[in-house]
């Protein structure tokens, strides 16, 4: 692997555990099952991609071939938004998923895959077991450091951070480090010192410098630093416009800003992964398009389907849905507290402290005050739904 592809790499897997809510992938029963056909004979990805499959299908031992494929795989998930693909890359990956000792590779694409469906205990042993191996694996530490903040153990997450240094480039060692401060008590220095590395480094490679923009614009709209905000978003925007997480940071950035009819041209056509689509639903709702209704039946029936799959990685996106457009506070609670029990970054505390306020729920409202105290965060975006909770400071 070149110097850009692993940088390329580490800031994939890092940017894919911040993926938008999707529904669990499909996994087929076997390889040769047709799910979907995909626009082969117009995009040169997807002919790139049926290329590859038609060759692993012919030798699906090949290692390197059944990796790579399943990179492409994620990368094309993070990019559209779409779950299916997850589920393509666990196939490629078949021969080797239930092994008790996979490659070393193997065992970095099944945790990052793992996480995506909120299986974060899974995934931090399949990190843990590749590090017992090899201590210098950057990308597992990237990982293990991003999947430990999104579940809110910080002091780890900046220690797995801390083990990059001599391991990965200075701008995503910092990155991994600016990523966990930014939500523990240190919003102000941590947004300074990634704005100074970005700098240091003006040529960096593309996926990492997106990575880095977004994560500067989702801090600057935390810390009130609205231009400086909307600046970021355009940057990452003008490097790539189809990046669903991307897509989403932006169009909330603007839904708070009362933007909601740009928010509803960005989304228009991007409305595949649930949480774009309910992004568009929203900003029609704050337009008063009379199309707002018709979107946000199809949001209900794709909740609905998720739940008779048993499939919980979307309870924060699905809280929103109650909250927001089925002005329902208590079904929005209820989901967002099963969510916060699993994942806790902003988003999650938002809507967790905006249903709290809403439904009035002594529980919620609890969870939402004990974690202000425990983590020092600091987010503009919720003063809102915080000044609503009694006694919140």
């Amino acid at each position: 692997m070149t110097t850009a592809q692993r940088l390329f790499a580490l800031a994939l897997m890092a940017h894919t555990l911040a993926l938008p809510a999707m529904a669990a992938p499909y996994i087929p029963a076997d390889g040769s099952k047709v799910v979907e056909r995909l626009p082969a004979r117009t995009d040169p990805a997807q002919r790139d991609l049926a290329r590859m499959r038609a060759a692993l299908n012919k030798n699906p031992s090949d290692l390197a071939l059944a990796t790579t494929l399943a990179r492409r795989y994620m990368e094309m998930a993070r990019g559209d938004g779409d779950p299916r693909y997850l589920g393509y890359a666990q196939a490629a990956l078949a021969p080797w998923w239930k092994l008790p000792q996979p490659p070393a590779d193997v065992l970095v694409l099944r945790a990052t895959l793992r996480q995506s469906t909120h299986q974060f205990g899974a995934a931090l042993a399949d990190l843990d077991a590749v590090l017992r191996r090899d201590a210098e694996n950057p990308q597992a530490w990237l990982i293990r450091a991003t999947v430990q903040s999104i579940t809110g153990d910080f002091a780890a997450a900046r220690a797995s951070c801390m083990r990059l240094h001599s391991r990965a480039p200075a701008l995503v060692v910092q990155t991994c480090l600016s990523s966990v401060g930014s939500v523990n008590g240190a919003a102000r220095t941590s947004y300074a010192e990634l704005q100074q590395a970005l700098e240091r480094h003006p040529d960096a490679d593309q996926g990492v410098r997106i990575w880095v923009i977004t994560l500067l614009a989702e801090m600057a709209a935390r810390l009130g630093k609205n231009a400086a905000a909307e600046d970021y978003f355009r940057q990452a925007l003008a490097l790539d416009d189809a990046d669903s997480y991307l897509l989403a940071a932006y169009a909330d950035f603007l839904l708070d800003h009362q933007r909601a009819p740009e928010a509803a041209g960005l989304l228009k056509d991007k409305t595949r992964a649930d949480a774009l689509l309910l992004r568009y639903a929203l900003a029609l709702k704050a337009t008063g398009s009379p199309e707002a209704a018709r979107h946000t039946g199809v949001l209900r029936s794709r909740f609905e389907a998720a739940m008779l799959r048993t499939d919980t990685v979307h309870q924060r996106e699905q809280a929103r849905f109650e909250l927001g457009l089925r002005n329902d506070p208590a079904a929005a609670v209820r989901l967002a507290k099963l969510n916060w029990a699993v994942q806790k970054e902003p988003a999650d505390l938002r809507i967790l402290a905006e249903a709290a306020a809403a439904s009035g729920d002594a529980e919620a409202t609890r969870l939402v005050r004990d974690w202000l105290r425990a983590s020092n965060i600091e987010d503009r975006t919720i003063q809102a739904a915080l000044g609503k909770l009694k006694g919140a400071a």
